[in-house]
């Protein structure tokens, strides 16, 4: 029988387990994948805590996962443009990507370009959507500066990436191992902590026409502070501030399309874009994988692996 995770209640990673799943056909306009690779991310860990139960409420036993790559085994009845043996990146909103094979509805995949590598494509949909919404939310123009707070992390290494790709000058904040990662990318590189703002203001040397959070309280404060209109600032997750403030918080529900990852993964095999790969690590190894993640200290994504 394939596997799959699950957990039967709430709680630390402990409550995670790989366990046997009976095996499904797809439905109509339905893909049966068999998963190369899927990335894990923050909210799943939150989801799992129940921490976002008001929000998003889990139904036990929980599956979890939304990114994917992988193969086509099946094709459900009038599902098109794939054929098996096809390789394929998606996603899927029934927390079900971390396993071995996944349903997915047919419109949520897009063909897997040959120079994008496994790990990078299974990463790609929760990530690369919320920094593809978190960029156009606030408008980043050529010849603007952005700053991005969290800028090496999972989403912000790749928001810094999409804004370099528009045309601004980027400042993005992150720990001191991170930083030859961002400059190597364009970025202008700062600590946290201490009289960040200061900083802030003497790497741009005039006006901050943006500010992405991606790490929560208290940038919007910051960015608000540093003179950046509430209309270009947007957060991934500190929502109550965005609530207080009138700011905006777009993340992956706004960009969540195949034609959007299709965009992503062009930019990806065309070498325009780096989904940096922080850890790969079975499917058995799901705990250990979510340890490391909520560290909240890696450079890029993790991801699980066939």
């Amino acid at each position: 029988m394939p596997k799959a995770v699950r957990f039967a209640e709430y709680g630390g990673i402990d409550v995670l387990n790989v366990v046997d799943v009976e095996r499904t056909g797809p439905g109509e306009r339905q893909v049966l994948v068999k998963v190369v690779a899927a990335g894990i991310n923050p909210g799943e860990a939150a989801i799992r805590r129940g921490f976002l139960h008001d929000r998003f409420p889990a139904t036990f036993p929980s599956g979890q996962g939304s990114d994917l790559a992988g193969i086509v085994e099946e094709l459900g009845a009038g599902a098109t443009g794939f054929a098996v043996g096809d390789e394929a990146i998606g996603f899927t909103h029934k927390r079900a990507s971390h396993a071995e094979y996944v349903i997915v509805d047919n419109d949520h995949l897009s063909p897997r370009p040959a120079g994008v590598p496994w790990e990078q494509a299974g990463a790609l949909f929760v990530a690369g959507t919320t920094a593809y919404a978190a960029v156009h939310a606030v408008r980043v123009k050529r010849g603007e500066t952005v700053v991005v707070s969290g800028a090496a992390g999972g989403v912000g290494s790749l928001v810094v990436q999409l804004a370099r790709h528009a045309g601004a000058t980027v400042i993005g904040l992150a720990s001191e191992p991170h930083h030859t990662w961002l400059a190597r990318h364009g970025v202008i590189p700062l600590t946290y902590g201490g009289d960040v703002g200061g900083r802030i203001r003497a790497a741009a040397g005039g006006t901050i026409d943006a500010f992405i959070d991606t790490f929560g309280a208290p940038y919007i404060e910051l960015a608000l502070e540093l003179g950046v209109p509430g209309e270009r600032i947007n957060t991934i997750i500190d929502f109550p501030g965005a609530a207080k403030h009138g700011t905006k918080a777009e993340g992956s529900a706004a960009a969540a399309s195949a034609d959007v990852l299709r965009e992503l993964a062009t930019l990806i095999a065309d070498g325009d874009l780096e989904i940096p790969i922080a850890g790969v690590y079975r499917l058995d190894e799901v705990r250990e994988a979510f340890r490391e993640l909520e560290r909240r200290h890696t450079n890029g994504k993790i991801v699980l692996r066939s």
